[in-house]
């Protein structure tokens, strides 16, 4: 078999950037670096020079190269940076960089195709601080805890090298190399090899709209990569109209799911990627997925704070041209203002009316489809009936909801057991795809906080503005924050898995697993054949609402009551399938009840 046979075999991506073996023991190393004259490899601590082409390409063909060999490369100044391309780093985002043979791994998942996107159940967790040793290994133990409990999808917060041993992830400089501290690049192979083994895809959430403030030499290296007269609320724009920097960004997803066998990815806040080339780089990048990965199923996700339907759009046929679901943030914000009655940042949008609102949602996408929004003053959304249930992905909490309050209660400390009960009922039991943040199936109540590991200014400028964040909202005020940078702080946010021995976590548990069964057997049958609008509001009132979809196999009501006072319930002409607490006529307090009716009867 052939170098290039064995390579395609094991699906390693050929990087435009970075070190690429080209044969047994030879590699190519490649940069871009516009803003510099001279670029020396130090490789193994021997140091050459790299030829230059006009256009700011350095490029260096080097022998007798192990895998696992160190190299830097030196600036004329001086100056010691990492690939931008890395693979994998030794310890840090500054330190040395190390030549990986992609195609080492024995991959044991030849046979998986990844469940259906109908069937996903995600579960997002973050790998720093999901177990207490907080690596790829450890989590590789609680995979048969998920299959068991019903989880079909895996979402990671994510990976890219970030500055400093714990963070979210989100500040990543090196868009290619899994972050050391979780363990090495075949340790992450290992985690989705597994998790394949039980049955549970793997997406991973992917950063293309910024860098990190630390560990981010691409500004010296490559000037024209940013437009610096525009901002994002992280730093200087990307310059995603300029070739080389374009294939740096576009590479980045095909080697994630080629190169670890992923299922998907999520691309995060995609508002904040502006392009005005004449493709835009997110279609561009799903068009390449799609024509290029065609041996199973990928599954992409955006986050997107306009509420737009444009990158989610089904095929005549139903199929997936480019994206398959967009995180839907009214959801949870809709739900959280009924649950909690808060109203501020963000909550103004949902104050008034939220059951109503949470009724749209549910019937019909999103909440705001053109409104104007009373936090920002200007319309937003755009018409979203017509999108199949499956083209949305629900949470009550995720990472960002819980991580970005002050304190990183979850939804059990703010609105009690009940409520949040209900609330989860409505999420696993209604057509869209659902989301469970880590712990949240057995009733977690360790915060998730915000918490990063930087030094010096940095670390000062971050807690500082952490603090001012929160000045003046009611029991945050800024002396209680917790120091994003505290090892503490970071140490808090781990799940408490002594817990789930507790006869009140086990109850809880169960309750969710209760749940997924029956979602897996009477509303996923459903899904797959579910277009767009189906969903009607059958009624609204103060904390109640009542909601249904015509399927052809049959009509699934909801009716949830989350006031403090009974409402009376229309006599069912259909199955009940779920009732929490058990009712009979009246749908008491924080209730709620599902029914589903057969095709015939669904009239």
């Amino acid at each position: 078999m052939s170098e290039v046979e064995s390579v395609a075999e094991f699906r390693a991506f050929p990087k435009t950037w970075g070190a690429e073996f080209t044969a047994a023991g030879e590699v190519r190393f490649r940069l871009w670096a516009p803003g510099q004259d001279e670029v020396v490899l130090r490789l193994n601590g021997d140091d050459t020079p790299m030829s230059r082409t006009d256009d700011g390409w350095f490029e260096l063909l080097a022998t007798g190269v192990s895998p696992g060999a160190e190299y830097n490369y030196v600036l004329a100044d001086g100056l010691v940076v990492p690939d931008p391309a890395s693979r994998g780093q030794k310890k840090d985002v500054s330190g040395p960089s190390l030549v990986i043979d992609p195609t080492s791994y024995a991959w044991k998942d030849t046979g998986w195709q990844c469940r259906p996107w109908e069937e996903t159940v995600v579960y997002e967790l973050h790998i720093g601080t999901f177990t207490q040793e907080g690596t790829f290994q450890s989590a590789i133990e609680k995979l048969p805890y998920l299959a068991e409990l019903g989880i079909t999808m895996i979402e990671l917060l994510p990976l890219a090298h970030f500055a400093g041993h714990h963070g979210w992830g989100y500040d990543g400089v090196l868009l290619y190399a899994p972050h050391a501290a979780y363990g090495a690049p075949e340790d992450f192979k290992a985690f989705v090899d597994a998790a394949h083994a039980h049955g549970i895809s793997v997406v991973l959430d992917i950063v293309l709209n910024h860098f990190g403030p630390d560990g981010n030499y691409l500004p010296l290296l490559a000037p024209p990569s940013f437009h610096p007269e525009k901002r994002t609320p992280w730093g200087a724009a990307i310059a995603y109209d300029v070739d080389a920097m374009r294939s740096y960004i576009a590479d980045a997803p095909l080697y994630w799911l080629e190169e670890f066998h992923l299922d998907g990815l999520r691309f995060d806040a995609i508002d904040q990627i502006e392009d005005m080339s004449e493709k835009h780089v997110l279609i561009e990048i799903a068009e390449r997925i799609r024509a290029e990965i065609t041996d199973r199923p990928i599954h992409l996700t955006t986050e997107d704070a306009r509420n737009v339907t444009f990158l989610h759009e089904r095929g005549e046929d139903g199929s997936v041209p480019l994206y398959d679901a967009e995180w839907n943030d009214d959801f949870h914000n809709a739900a959280h203002a009924l649950a909690t009655g808060e109203s501020h940042a963000y909550y103004q949008d949902f104050a008034t009316e939220p059951a109503r609102l949470v009724a749209r949602i549910l019937a019909e996408g999103f909440a705001y489809q053109g409104e104007v929004s009373p936090q920002t003053g200007e319309e937003r959304g755009v018409p979203s009936a017509g999108q199949p249930p499956v083209a949305f992905v629900d949470f009550i909490q995720n990472h960002d909801q819980v991580g970005n309050r002050a304190l990183g209660e979850r939804l059990i400390d703010l609105a009690g057991p009940e409520k949040t009960k209900v609330l989860l009922a409505t999420l696993l039991l209604s057509p869209h795809i659902p989301l469970l943040f880590m712990g949240e199936e057995y009733g977690e109540t360790n915060p998730f906080l915000f918490f990063t590991d930087f030094h010096g200014e940095l670390a000062k400028a971050v807690r500082e503005g952490r603090r001012k964040e929160f000045e003046g909202h009611s029991g945050h005020e800024g002396e209680t924050v917790p120091d994003p940078n505290a090892k503490s702080t970071f140490e808090n946010s781990k799940l408490g898995w002594d817990k789930i021995d507790s006869a009140e976590n086990k109850a809880w548990l169960d309750f969710t697993r209760k749940l997924l069964a029956l979602r897996r057997e009477k509303i996923v049958p459903m899904l797959a054949s579910a277009g767009g609008n189906i969903g009607e509001v059958l009624e609204t009132g103060d904390g109640y609402f009542a909601v249904a979809w015509t399927f052809p196999e049959g009509k699934l009501s909801m009716a949830v009551n989350l006031s403090d006072k009974p409402r009376k319930l229309e006599e069912q002409q259909s199955e009940v399938i779920f009732a929490y607490p058990d009712t009979s006529t009246d749908l008491a307090p924080n209730a709620i009840v599902v029914s589903l009716a057969p095709a015939g009867d669904a009239a």
